[in-house]
């Protein structure tokens, strides 16, 4: 795994040179087009780092976007993969541990999901500090890389 994550930054590198991020973002479904609000960015394609598996989801453009955002300096994914796509626990969350080795230390994750709570609206920003993992498996499982 550790040889891996040190593949993808070592690609990386090659396009985006030193660049440290500060802030990682996943961008969810409907936020994605806040990519277009980045300054100075740089678009890698999945394709080519390596490691990286590939978004089968449609609306996913399947891109880490390099540059700044209202100030600080961000990585973002542009498309994500998932558990249901066939892919395991390990290859979907490779690249949150490559973002975190190019320098990220704060990673916010956007998604469209249900709430339960008759006071929430489409749009509202949750925080959530726990969740019930009904997946048959964990991202977790194996060494700690700290």
């Amino acid at each position: 795994m550790l040889q891996d994550i040190q593949d993808s930054v070592d690609a990386l590198r090659k396009t985006v040179g030193d660049f440290e991020p500060e802030v990682a973002i996943i961008f969810g479904t409907g936020l994605s087009g806040l990519a277009t609000e980045v300054q100075n960015p740089i678009a890698v394609p999945y394709g080519d780092i390596p490691h990286f598996a590939r978004s089968t989801v449609e609306s996913h453009a399947g891109e880490l976007v390099f540059g700044t955002l209202e100030g600080r300096r961000i990585v973002a994914m542009r498309g994500r993969f998932h558990y249901y796509e066939g892919y395991s626990m390990q290859e979907i969350t490779h690249p949150v541990r490559v973002m975190h080795a190019l320098g990220a230390r704060t990673l916010l994750v956007s998604n469209a999901a249900g709430g339960m709570n008759p006071l929430f609206d489409t749009g509202d920003i949750c925080v959530l500090d726990d969740h019930i993992n009904l997946l048959n498996g964990n991202p977790l499982i194996g060494p700690n890389i700290d």
